[in-house]
């Protein structure tokens, strides 16, 4: 099983995989991690890609999303989940990232990149702050069930 967690910066997306980590057992990748599966970027976009198309039938993995780009890797089969969050709460969980400094153009980065997935096709979206957590990894494991 493939689960694709994808979401801006501070919206939540690392701690719902946990969460499905911790409950599925499942190995995480996270972002750009991949690379250190060979010495050139375009090997180890490869090799991950095989990865997770072997994944779709196979051992489980959490793939944590925070560039459009990255979308592309997942596989057909694979379940996406959609991460989102106020804007404000954004800013304030980016402030704390930042030891309670945020500065103009990161907040203006935030501002640009707010709802950047917003029109992609997901199986499941997760709100957090609003939607509950628990019952959200539940649905992303019935999909293991199918």
């Amino acid at each position: 099983m493939v689960i694709g967690i994808i979401g801006e910066n501070c919206t939540g997306k690392s701690t719902l995989a946990k969460a499905v980590s911790a409950a599925l057992g499942a190995e995480t990748v996270t972002g750009k991690d991949y690379l250190r599966m060979a010495k050139t970027e375009n090997e180890a976009a490869q090799l991950f890609r095989h990865k997770l198309k072997a994944a779709v039938e196979g051992e489980s993995v959490i793939y944590v999303i925070s560039e459009k780009e990255q979308v592309s890797f997942l596989p057909e089969g694979a379940v996406k989940v959609l991460v989102t969050a106020e804007l404000d709460a954004i800013k304030e969980r980016f402030r704390a990232r930042m030891h309670g400094n945020l500065p103009a153009p990161v907040e203006m980065m935030l501002e640009k990149k707010h709802g950047m997935f917003d029109d992609g096709d997901y199986q499941l979206r997760y709100h957090s702050g609003r939607d509950d957590m628990d019952a959200t990894v539940k649905s992303i494991l019935s999909y293991g069930d199918k």
